[in-house]
């Protein structure tokens, strides 16, 4: 599971966790100049997917090199693509045959050999640790853990989300904004995630930022924004038909908890996309929260939720203290 408060995968994510941060600013050097890769933090045969930690040489900062996380991740195959790479009689290495079944190894060309790569410059200790393979405990976080625990765990942090406010205040990204509810109390800014690449609907995915601020998360949420969140669900949607033609009722619309950052927002994905984050431990759908709030205005802060926090994350060790796991 994501550090808490850590921003979504373009922390964090790149989601991964998350739209994403605005890119560092690097001028005209290449961000992985004289990388030296450290070791590698995680990999998915998977999802095609390898989280590396390297170091990057640093000039005239006063310092030799400075840490960086860097993801590669395969994109994802194409209708035209592919069109083109078995139309043109490519090399095929045999590598099993057994009657009607064989398996070829293929080398496309390098245009059609794309990588997708994200890059975290400079890296803190935190970010190394979101992506290094790490165990999963389950804990059952009941509204009085909440207050005694994780609220005041979350207040003492500092974690920054300036990248958020610079998407709501269009100092960044609004080039990439699909729709706008402008109302400060009932409104949200709708945009891609940075782990979709906007080349096919079949794995769509936006993030839905809600204008409002203090708004932490699901714990926050009582009948009093039943407006904003209805917005969401329905605007979201119909922006969502409008640009891609994805129906409502194919998508995936939910809220994580523990939330990837803290400001309130809403991820839309295709229903047959297996994005990060879907298990049941950790998205609650938005219809459901909607519902649950019509029942009970305040039913976020008595809920016991269930989440999952990785062994090296200290809200767990916080648990731990107070004899909660």
């Amino acid at each position: 599971m994501a550090q808490p408060g850590e921003k979504r995968k373009r922390e964090d994510e790149v989601e991964n966790g998350g739209a994403g941060d605005t890119e560092p600013s690097l001028g005209t050097e290449h961000p992985l100049s004289g990388f030296k890769l450290q070791s590698v933090l995680r990999e998915s045969a998977r999802d095609k997917t390898i989280f590396l930690h390297g170091q990057v040489p640093v000039s005239g900062e006063g310092q030799s090199a400075e840490d960086a996380v860097v993801i590669l991740e395969r994109a994802p195959f194409q209708a035209d693509t592919v069109s083109r790479l078995l139309g043109n009689n490519p090399e095929l290495k045999l590598q099993l045959k057994n009657d009607i079944y064989s398996v070829y190894h293929l080398n496309p060309p390098p245009e059609l050999n794309e990588v997708k790569t994200t890059i975290i410059r400079p890296a803190t200790e935190k970010h190394v640790k979101k992506y290094l393979r790490q165990e999963l405990y389950l804990i059952q976080e009941t509204g009085e853990d909440y207050k005694n625990i994780t609220l005041p765990f979350i207040e003492s942090q500092s974690f920054s989300i300036q990248w958020v406010f610079n998407i709501l205040e269009k100092k960044a990204e609004q080039d990439r904004i699909v729709y706008e509810n402008p109302d400060p109390a009932a409104g949200f800014i709708l945009l891609p995630d940075f782990k979709w690449n906007q080349k096919q609907v079949d794995d769509l995915y936006l993030i839905a930022i809600c204008h409002p601020r203090g708004i932490k998360s699901l714990r926050d949420l009582n009948g009093d924004h039943l407006p904003l969140l209805k917005n969401i669900l329905h605007e979201g949607q119909a922006a969502i038909l409008k640009r891609y033609n994805v129906q409502g009722n194919q998508l995936r619309i939910y809220l994580h908890y523990q939330p990837s950052y803290y400001h309130l927002h809403v991820h839309f994905v295709a229903l047959g996309h297996e994005a990060p984050g879907i298990t049941v431990e950790r998205a609650h759908l938005l219809s459901d929260v909607i519902q649950s709030l019509e029942l009970d205005s305040q039913y976020y802060t008595k809920r016991a939720l269930t989440y999952a926090l990785r062994a090296d994350e200290p809200l767990l060790q916080k648990f731990k203290e107070a004899g909660r796991c």
